[in-house]
């Protein structure tokens, strides 16, 4: 049973940062990716960022580019997300999630086990 549990997450003014975590367990494939999307109220779940696993490569959506950084710890099987320069726009509930194979989606139907989420509020 994979399960993804995130954390983190808060109330910040805009400038400023936050670093979620996202623990994951039962977790026994071989190949996979590890990914953060976001869905603010009112707006369809977007892709923020994904790693894969194995070789620690990573994609970033363009309006994160620059602000946030994805990474992973192995032997804690946690992947985190650093942000930088927080906006307003970036206010939404952040959602970790797994995808198995070799594949690093960006649309969410590629994505095989989600987490609860955790919110983010930037205030301006």
């Amino acid at each position: 049973q994979v399960q993804l549990v995130e954390s983190g997450g808060g109330s910040v003014q805009a400038g400023g940062s936050l670093r979620l975590s996202c623990a994951a367990s039962g977790l026994t494939y071989s190949s996979y990716a590890l990914g953060w999307f976001r869905q603010a109220p009112g707006k369809e779940r977007e892709f923020v960022a994904v790693i894969s696993w194995s070789e620690g490569s990573t994609y970033y959506a363009d309006s994160v580019k620059g602000r946030f950084t994805i990474s992973r710890d192995n032997v804690k099987k946690m992947v985190a997300l650093q942000m930088n320069n927080l906006e307003p726009e970036d206010t939404a509930v952040y959602y970790c999630a797994v995808a198995l194979g070799f594949d690093m989606p960006v649309g969410r139907y590629g994505y095989d086990y989600w987490g609860q989420g955790t919110r983010v509020t930037v205030s301006s």
